[in-house]
Parts: C-alpha cells; sequence; structure tokens
C-alpha cells in the first residue's frame, strides 16, 4: 500500500488569533506576529498514528522538512522523502508542485493537512485522477473533502487502503466518490461579507459520518426567528456580565437586538449596554475572561452542526475551559438543527480534555422561550460511537 502525505505548514495560523483565514505570505507573517503556532504538523501526526498498525505494509511517501517528513518521523514512520522545499516559506506553489510529484510516485492514497485554500491547491495539482482525502487544520473548512477529526482522517485511509489490498473487513463500507471544493474570498470574509464559490472537485474515499458536509448557508426566510432567539438571549442577560458572540447571522441577530454592530465572521464581545471589543483573538478573549463573568453565545455551522474547532478558532480550548460548560450558550433554528438530520453537534477544539467536557447534551436556544436538548460529540469519538450502533 502505497501512501502519501503532504502539509500545509502554515494551514489554520491565522485562526486562534482572529485573522479569519491564513491565505498569503503577508496574513502569514501577521499571526506569527500576534503569536500563533502552526496547527496542521500536530493534526496531522494524530492521523498518521492510527495508522501506524499498518506500518509493516504502507510506504509512506512525503515531501521533505516541515510538509511531510518531520511529522511522519515523529509519528514513528520512515517516510521515502520526495521533491525538494524552498529556502524560505512554503507557497501554494510549492503545495502544488509537491502533490504532483507525489501523484507522479504512483501512491494509492494522498492525505493533505490543511484548509479550504489547500483543498483549492489539491484540485489544481490531481483533481480526481487520484483519491484524495483532507485532514481538518484550516480556519475555514467548508469543503466536503474533509474527515471530521484528525484521527478519524487516519481510520478512513486505513480502512480503503485495506479494502484496497483485500485485507478490509467486509462490514466497513468505504466507497469512492467525487466532492465539492469551496472557498471563500478572504478579503471580502475579513469585511464580512460572505461568498462562497465552487472551485471544483476531489475524489474521497467516503464513509459515512467519517466525512464532513459541505457547509450551507442560513436561509434568508429565518429572519424572524433569528428575532425571536435574540429576544430570548437578551431576556436573560444579567448586568456585569461579558457576552462572548461567535461568528455568523444568529449571533450577528443578537448584537443587532442590543443596538450594536457585529463582525458577521469575527468574534465579538460585549456587555449588556456597551461594546467591549470586536473581532478578537485568543489571548485578547483570555485577558478579558480573567476579570468578568462571561457566557459564550455560538451557534452551530450550517450543514456541518460544528460549534466550536471550524471559524471560531478565537474561542479556544483554555478559554472554554475558563467560562465553564454551564455558561455556554447555543443558539439554532430549527431548521438548522433539521438539516443536520438527527447528527450530533459536534466539537473539534484541538483539546481532548475540553471536547470531552462539552460532550453529553446541552440545551439549544430556538425561538422566543423556547429550547431543545441536543447531543453534542467530540468528532474524535464518532467513529467508536458509529461503530458500536
Amino acid at each position: 500500500m502505497r501512501l502519501g502525505l503532504i502539509i500545509n505548514p502554515l494551514a489554520g495560523i491565522g485562526g486562534p488569533v482572529g485573522l479569519k483565514g491564513s491565505d498569503g505570505v503577508e496574513i502569514q507573517r501577521l499571526a506569527l506576529k500576534l503569536g500563533a503556532e502552526p496547527q496542521s504538523p500536530q493534526r496531522a501526526k494524530r492521523a498518521l498514528e492510527t495508522l501506524l498498525p499498518l506500518k509493516g505494509k504502507l510506504q509512506l511517501f512525503t515531501p521533505p522538512g516541515v510538509m511531510g517528513q518531520e511529522v511522519a518521523c515523529k509519528a514513528g514512520f520512515e517516510p521515502v522523502p520526495i521533491g525538494s522545499l524552498p529556502h524560505g516559506p512554503t507557497t501554494a506553489e510549492d503545495t502544488i508542485r509537491l502533490a504532483q510529484e507525489l501523484f507522479e510516485v504512483g501512491i494509492d492514497l494522498l492525505l493533505f493537512a490543511g484548509g479550504d485554500g489547500t483543498a483549492r491547491d489539491m484540485c489544481t495539482a490531481v483533481g480526481t485522477r487520484l483519491p484524495v482525502l483532507g485532514i481538518p487544520a484550516g480556519v475555514k473548512i467548508y469543503s466536503a473533502v474533509f474527515a471530521t477529526h484528525p484521527r478519524t482522517a487516519g481510520e478512513v485511509a486505513a480502512t480503503f487502503l485495506n479494502r484496497l489490498s483485500g485485507s478490509g473487513s467486509t462490514g466497513e463500507a468505504v466507497s469512492l466518490r467525487e466532492a465539492e471544493v469551496v472557498d471563500l474570498d478572504e478579503d471580502s470574509y475579513r469585511a464580512g461579507t460572505v461568498s462562497v464559490k465552487l472551485w471544483g472537485y476531489l475524489l474521497i474515499p467516503f464513509m459515512a459520518h467519517r466525512i464532513q458536509n459541505r457547509k450551507a448557508p442560513s436561509p434568508l426566510t429565518e429572519a424572524a426567528s433569528l428575532e425571536a432567539i435574540a429576544a430570548a438571549v437578551i431576556e436573560s442577560m444579567p448586568p456585569g456580565w461579558l457576552y462572548v458572540l461567535g461568528p455568523g447571522t444568529t449571533t450577528q441577530a443578537i448584537a443587532r437586538r442590543l443596538g450594536f454592530s457585529k463582525t458577521l465572521v469575527g468574534v465579538d464581545v460585549y456587555r449588556r449596554d456597551e461594546v467591549v471589543d470586536l473581532d478578537v483573538g485568543e489571548r485578547r478573549l483570555w485577558e478579558l475572561t480573567q476579570n468578568y463573568p462571561t457566557k459564550i453565545v455560538v451557534s452551530p455551522l450550517g450543514g456541518q452542526g460544528f460549534l466550536f474547532g471550524r471559524g471560531n478558532q478565537p474561542i479556544g480550548a483554555r478559554v472554554i475551559q475558563k467560562v465553564g460548560r454551564e455558561n455556554i450558550l447555543v443558539v439554532s433554528t430549527v431548521e438548522k438543527l433539521n438539516a443536520l438530520r438527527g447528527e450530533p453537534l459536534l466539537v473539534d477544539t484541538g483539546d481532548p480534555a475540553t471536547d470531552s467536557l462539552l460532550k453529553g447534551y446541552l440545551p439549544v436556544i430556538t425561538g422566543y422561550r423556547e429550547r431543545i436538548i441536543y447531543p453534542v460529540k467530540p468528532t474524535s469519538e464518532l467513529y467508536n460511537t458509529y461503530e458500536k450502533e
């Protein structure tokens, strides 16, 4: 079995510091200046560790250095290096070139660690000529070519490769299908305009419940429901508390009803009678929560169901731990929950302890004095859950 791995070493670096993306050299430099740390190497390592039982019959090919070889060695593999790296920071052009070189080696599957921008690079490099699977490591992960969790990416890859070699169990349903790659214009996104474009398709190994859906927008007809949700939240707001509002139109309705503006795709902080700070990063949010009682208000990502870990990385694990599970308010229209078709809300904070803290059942505010109880699961536990079922 021949597996390829390529890592975008700077994918996701802009998320925790509130930059809403990592595309472009200037954004990456700013993120590093603000104290951001790369996320993708560790997430790729988690995926590879899941594949260690196949080490004896698996040949792993990676670019050298930070784009694959270093992480593969740390995970316990002895990869075959392919290609060369530039002397300076890596770019999208390097990702495309190295993915093409991996394709030419004759691999059976290509794993890539990154976000929607890296998925676009895979479209350019290999398109649907080769099975590809994304390890979620970016800020915007809207495309339908990613596993729900790094470990799940490893599990899907292992199942696919085993079936390809004729050694998989008959009970593991895996198939190849074309899946959408979509991306946002990051400059427009930072300005508060969400403009999603279909860039192409990738051929992915698909397993039910292990591959995330494409992000879906909130319908404009939900305006009345959003106003009812906003009224319910504001009615319960005690004076003196901080309210951290995550991205989205649902939380934007809350700020608007308070009489304040909100960054549609940012994380903002309010009291009932004032704006405390807009478009904050994780470090600033951590500072604020040290001095004031705080509630976090988030809405699940439409079509995917993620509460934390997709697009709202400034609300990081240590902030969630500090605020506490009891002070997290989940808001959603009934229509958005129905679109999940019974699937749980998902969390992928990057910290297993925080993910475990959030799992179980949480109340979801769906209207004025209306709420339902809805299940929440860490993405890392989905595989075991569905195996038992």
